[in-house]
């Protein structure tokens, strides 16, 4: 599928690969062959490659990132030291040469003619022999060896719940060429942007194991392993040749064990669903995935009616990862903890990421937030539903969260790329819950009612491409009718904050305050001596409109002004800002009259 019009291109990849893997040594060998369609207006000289096991070498960049920052994750780096006084140790350092990862690229053709390269860390940089000219299309054929390390972060072998192979980012992958041009970044530490393609893939490996992952299983009555649809007929041997065909993803992971379990179920109107968890766990825990999977099922449903229906025929949750994360058409998670928290923490986070990443795939080393915060806002607003809990701003730990580090003075903009925050702490807070906060505030702006209009719509114009935060933005106000790129210049570009005042009652008359950099149209309450209430609706003039509202509408404020006055029709004996908490105000306490102590 190509998606070129006159105002949007974007690259395509059709991936070929066949590798043969050794359970013994954590090798394999590797063959190729990508068919790249060059859809930009641009002649391409060079190309290049992600190559990201290579991070997991003692000296990688990876490995200098996490000795050098002050709160490094803790599974790549744990405290050897005290809490008082932490010394962390990076686990990259310690690897031996049969423990570490790497990609070795042994040939490289352009059209079947050699090319050269030089490998400069997680990054193969590719000079063409011809260029790539507009709308051509060529051919790469590759072969390339592979070691999996240790599994210290998201990929790897043999991780502390014995899942013997976490295969994510384990191939060559070509970078992403766009408007911006090339996005060859190394790989030191947060996640993806993939070019959009078709992928067929043949994985041989011994029989013994059983294989999860991207793509729909084309030999399942040669394999068996539960995938079967009758008799099962293996080839005689010691090894199977697993054989997966991914359309229209951008990437593909996958993992196995000799002793995964294998359930399916299927998902009324919906994917097929497949679990794949290790036997060898104790019986509660396997009871855990057994209700898991209804659990999983509901909440797959609820998001294909919330965004847009769930487009591909599976979807696999693999007890693989280090955490959670992930992978197109799949995720990876940690397996043996309790019910509630594979399914509240970690089920619900890594399925909302079908749709913003893996559906809706920006940028993560440049938009983190659209990923991470969008899919968090979703695991909330499920998560309040499931348990119906009801809250009036189900969104309230990423506000707390926001709040505190916008106050802290530490704070860096949204646009840092994702791998040079100063500290992880600020980069999760800035992509996770500032990234929420964005989204339920824009509820708060133009209405829920457009909010979820703007989802459904935003999906239905940018699934399976790569939009960008303006493209996003620019939905909203054709949705809502209204001007918002002053929200995403001050919220997202800036470290502007949030905070009003009410300044002074006195009588009928009610002054408010604008004390932060950044304006909002705002929301209040007014409470009246005789017990009353009237709820009241202050337009920003930058908006250029209003929200549908039931509240009293006044006079628009314009930002220059920093006070606003307004005359109600009784005596007044309290006014609050905002009663339902979806505007990220930094300070509380000068919100409402009389002042409440928090």
């Amino acid at each position: 599928m190509v998606y070129k019009t006159a105002t949007y291109w974007q690259q395509q990849a059709n991936y070929i690969m066949h590798i043969t893997m050794d359970v013994e040594t954590y090798q394999y060998k590797g063959e190729q062959r990508i068919e790249y369609t060059n859809n930009s207006p641009d002649v391409l000289h060079k190309v290049f490659y992600h190559l990201y096991f290579n991070a997991f070498q003692p000296g990688s960049e990876m490995d200098a990132r996490v000795q050098a920052i002050a709160d490094p994750d803790r599974r790549m780096a744990p405290n050897i030291g005290t809490k008082e006084k932490p010394v962390y140790e990076s686990r990259i350092a310690k690897l031996q040469p049969n423990e570490m990862g790497y990609i070795k690229v042994l040939s490289l053709k352009q059209n079947g003619k050699k090319l050269k390269y030089d490998v400069v860390g997680t990054v193969l940089e590719v000079t063409l022999r011809q260029p790539i000219q507009p709308g051509e299309r060529v051919i790469f054929d590759m072969e390339f060896d592979g070691q999996v390390p240790i599994q210290i972060r998201r990929s790897g072998r043999n991780n502390n719940e014995g899942v013997a192979l976490s295969m994510a980012q384990w191939y060559p992958k070509l970078a992403e060429y766009d408007t911006e041009g090339w996005h060859a970044d190394a790989y030191i530490a947060r996640e993806f942007y993939g070019v959009w393609g078709n992928y067929d893939v043949k994985i041989t490996i011994d029989k013994d194991y059983v294989i999860g992952g991207t793509g729909y299983l084309q030999n399942p009555n040669e394999i068996g392993h539960g995938y079967e649809t009758s008799v099962v007929t293996p080839p005689k041997g010691d090894v199977l040749t697993w054989h997966f065909v991914a359309p229209n993803v951008h990437d593909f992971t996958w993992a196995a064990d000799p002793d995964y379990n294998h359930d399916t179920l299927q998902v009324e109107n919906g994917p097929t669903l497949h679990f794949l968890y290790k036997n060898t766990m104790s019986p509660d825990k396997l009871l855990n995935w057994k209700q898991l999977q209804p659990k999983a099922a509901e909440l797959m449903t609820y998001y294909s009616d919330l965004v847009g229906k769930y487009p591909y025929e599976q979807y696999s949750i693999i007890q693989g990862g280090d955490g959670g994360m992930e992978y197109g058409m799949c995720t990876l998670i940690s397996g043996e903890g309790k019910l509630e928290g594979m399914f509240r923490s970690t089920v619900s986070h890594e399925m909302a990421h079908t749709w913003f990443q893996f559906l809706l795939a920006t940028n993560e080393a440049k938009h983190e937030w659209m990923d991470e915060g969008f899919a968090t806002y979703i695991e909330y607003k499920a998560m309040d539903a499931f348990y119906n809990e009801n809250k009036p701003n189900p969104w309230e730990k990423s506000y707390a969260y926001y709040k505190y580090i916008a106050n802290s003075g530490a704070e860096q903009p949204q646009t840092t790329y994702a791998d040079k925050y100063i500290v992880n702490q600020l980069y999760s807070i800035a992509s996770y819950y500032k990234g929420c906060v964005f989204l339920a505030q824009l509820g708060y702006v133009i209405g829920e009612d457009n909010l979820e209009q703007t989802l459904k719509t935003y999906y239905k114009k940018w699934a399976f491409k790569h939009p960008k935060p303006i493209d996003f933005i620019r939905v909203a106000e054709t949705v809502s009718g209204l001007e918002l790129d002053w929200y995403l210049v001050d919220f997202t570009q800036t470290t502007n904050t949030i905070d009003y005042a009410v300044k002074a009652v006195s009588n009928k008359k009610v002054t408010l305050e604008r004390i932060g950099l950044m304006p909002m149209p705002i929301d209040l309450t007014v409470t009246y001596n005789d017990g009353s209430t009237e709820d009241f609706y202050i337009p920003l003039r930058e908006m250029r409109g209003e929200k549908l509202t039931s509240a009293t509408l006044l006079e628009d404020w314009a930002w220059a002004y920093p006070t606003y006055s307004f005359e109600t029709k009784k005596r007044v004996s309290s006014v609050t800002i905002d009663p339902s908490g979806l505007m990220a105000d930094v300070n509380a306490e000068n919100d409402r009259f009389p002042i409440v102590q928090q």
